[in-house]
């Protein structure tokens, strides 16, 4: 099983957490960055954009328990949205972070929405990218991905829905990966994503009771606290080609945040795949 990460996230640690060991990795000098990735992907979403911030900040890359990890959480381990949250609240404290750029992508983004609003101590600055708004569903609807969660119901279906991305031609398929990133990821990153999920019954525990739990309810909640009460600067950095998470949505939360939406051309729901270049200038400007 391919299941390595790419050497420019920098040195790989372990941490233990009362939800059990999480991976990640680090490097850099400078204010932290901690990343956030969606379900059914890792660590290797961020290769090309930290490089690319490594010389300002310190990029901190987790291995989120949702699917494409490796070591699996505590077999009791809820892994429901609120459960994630305070497991990202958990990470920032065991590494003692403070005034933490939080960067959420895909449902990464619903979940640092989730954590900034319950946990907002160790956030400094909110950034979300392409992610589920009060407008959207979670899962979202558009490329047929509510058929994840209606397929967790059982450990069967779950595995079953899975096996078709053992043939390559499916990875760019609208309802895997091809309406997330524009331009086909490489080879390397992808056995990372989907070798976990197809190999390992453990992390297909974690993956199905990840998937199984979400909700817009908890998304739309902790974007109404956000909006309320959190206080601290929320930026919105959006593919100005999504076709999962409209554009016309990111643009309607910002009015709400009181922010504005920076537009990353050509690019689908990963920013980070499709345009680090721009991701990163992004998110640089906070540090001059």
């Amino acid at each position: 099983m391919t299941v390595s990460r790419d050497e420019r996230l920098g040195t790989a640690y372990d941490v233990e957490l009362p939800a059990g060991t999480l991976q990640y990795h680090a490097v850099g000098n400078g204010p932290p960055i901690v990343f956030v990735h969606g379900y059914l992907v890792n660590a290797n979403l961020w290769r090309k954009v930290v490089p690319l911030l490594s010389g300002q900040f310190r990029c901190i890359t987790p291995d989120w328990p949702l699917g494409s990890h490796l070591v699996p959480m505590n077999r009791d381990a809820d892994l429901s949205p609120p459960r994630i949250a305070e497991l990202i609240a958990d990470f920032l404290a065991a590494l003692d972070l403070w005034d933490v750029i939080l960067f959420g992508n895909d449902s990464g983004g619903a979940y640092s929405q989730l954590a900034a609003a319950a946990y907002p101590e160790r956030v400094g600055r909110l950034v979300l990218s392409s992610c589920e708004t009060p407008d959207c569903t979670w899962p979202p609807t558009p490329g047929g991905f509510p058929l994840l969660k209606r397929t967790a119901v059982h450990p069967l279906t779950y595995r079953a829905l899975y096996q078709v991305l053992r043939w390559p031609g499916s990875w760019r398929w609208r309802n895997t990966y091809g309406w997330l990133a524009k331009y086909p990821i490489d080879e390397v990153a992808m056995r990372s994503y989907i070798d976990p999920v197809l190999n390992d019954a453990a992390i297909r525990y974690d993956g199905r009771k990840a998937i199984g739990s979400v909700d817009e309810r908890y998304s739309r909640a902790a974007a109404a606290t956000l909006v309320e009460q959190f206080g601290k600067p929320v930026d919105l950095l959006w593919a100005g080609d999504d076709r999962v998470f409209p554009p016309v949505h990111a643009s309607a939360y910002a009015e709400r945040l009181g922010t504005s939406v920076q537009v990353i051309p050509d690019s689908f729901t990963y920013v980070a795949e499709d345009q680090p270049e721009l991701v990163a200038e992004g998110l640089a400007q906070w540090q001059r």
